[in-house]
Order: structure tokens, then sequence, then C-alpha cells
């Protein structure tokens, strides 16, 4: 255990930190220096950043979203030049995969060109299922990757049809996102992934009370070898 914290105190820093407190209210609660807390959480963003299924299966929503202070789905060249993110706010894209039913994924991209976001399609969706995605052009080759590619039209994210032509719980993660993230202040960029990793773990186990939440996280950090 790299940090010496009894099983006590990383069940109380748990119990802080699913309920939302910043690293300098739990130092407050717990009576544990901050510096400690602050790596203490940083392993369990680590963890967390893991923990992810290596393919998904099902039906399976995709899109991408702007990572700066105002997420939105428009393409950075569609912004205002004079919008400024906050402090420590990255301007790189967000690639997220929902599979209905399962588990959602975010990764910080460096582009949303065709080829990087169909790289990782292939990587994290089995081939032959079913993809459902805005009207990006950068997902229109997919289908010749082995998928069963829908576009979701603008008027068809109003409403669920019979087809399934929607992406309506994608985007509900990103509003899950846009919620949430501004809450931690300025996020520098390269630890952007780890707070995505901490979003997308608490939206696939919300439905968990948090003594379950930190019975998994605990199992997660002890299987991999982090406390």
């Amino acid at each position: 255990m790299p940090l010496h914290l009894e099983a006590s105190k990383w069940e109380e820093i748990l119990r802080w930190f699913l309920r939302g407190f910043s690293s300098q209210k739990i130092a407050r609660e717990t009576g544990i220096n901050r510096w400690r807390i602050m790596r203490a959480l940083s392993v369990v963003r680590s963890a967390m950043l893991k923990d992810i299924q290596n393919l998904f299966v099902g039906q399976v929503e995709g899109n991408a979203a702007s990572a700066n202070r105002r997420w939105t789905n428009q393409p950075e060249s569609a912004k205002p030049r004079s919008s400024r993110p906050g402090r420590g706010a990255s301007k790189s894209p967000v690639f997220l995969i929902l599979c209905r039913g399962g588990k959602v994924w975010a990764n910080l991209v460096s582009d949303v060109e065709a080829q990087n976001l169909t790289s990782l399609i292939t990587k994290r969706v089995r081939r032959g299922l079913t993809v459902f995605s805005d009207t990006w052009k950068s997902f229109s080759d997919i289908a010749a990757k082995g998928y069963v590619y829908h576009l979701v039209g603008q008027s068809q994210k109003e409403q669920v049809n019979l087809k399934g032509n929607y992406i309506n719980k994608l985007e509900s993660f990103g509003r899950y996102l846009k919620t949430n993230l501004p809450v931690k202040g300025g996020i520098r960029r390269h630890r952007w992934p780890l707070y995505l990793a901490e979003y997308g773990w608490r939206y696939n186990h919300r439905n968990l009370t948090i003594d379950q939440q930190i019975h998994e996280i605990i199992q997660l950090l002890k299987n991999q070898n982090l406390r």
C-alpha cells in the first residue's frame, strides 16, 4: 500500500469522495493531509481508467463532444472564436461510446477525423454490431469495417422511434458530464482522462448504493494491486 492508509481510512475517503466532496473538504472531514487525499483520489481514478470491458456488445451509440467549459456536439471549427474555455480546460474533443443496457466509455482524442474514430470503434466495439451516431461525417466509413451503421438526424434526436434510431442515452451521459465536470473547476489537459474515467465509472455504477460502490472500488484497487 504505497499511501500507507488503513482500510478504514480508505473507506472514509471513498465515502466522502462518492458524495461529491472536494479533496479540501475530505481532508477537513477525515483529518488526513490534503496531499495524501489528492494522491489517494488519483490512485482511485487511475483504477477507474482501467475498469472497462474489452469489447462492447449489443446496440451501441457513439458520438463526439467538445471537452471545454461548454460541452457541445459542435466541432471546434463551428464555435465562435471569442469563446474562451475556463482556466486549465482542454479544447480537445472527447469520443463517447455507450452500450444500450450496458456501460459507457469516454476517451480524450486528438481529433475527430474518420481514421481516428474508426480505429477506436474497431478496438472497442465487436464487429457486426449496430452503431448509432449523429450525422458527423467521421463515422460514415464504419459500415465498410463490418458494422451496421445508422445515422441519427436532428429530428430523430427528439424522439424514440420504432427502429431504435436515437442516441438519447449517450446524450444523457453527455449532459451528466456537462453538469458535473464544471464543479471540478479548471482541469489540466493531462488529467482529463482521469476525470472522464471517474464520471464514466460513476455513471456505470449509478444504481449501486454508496456502500456497494465503496466495495467495488476497494476490490478494483486490490485487483489492480494499487492500494
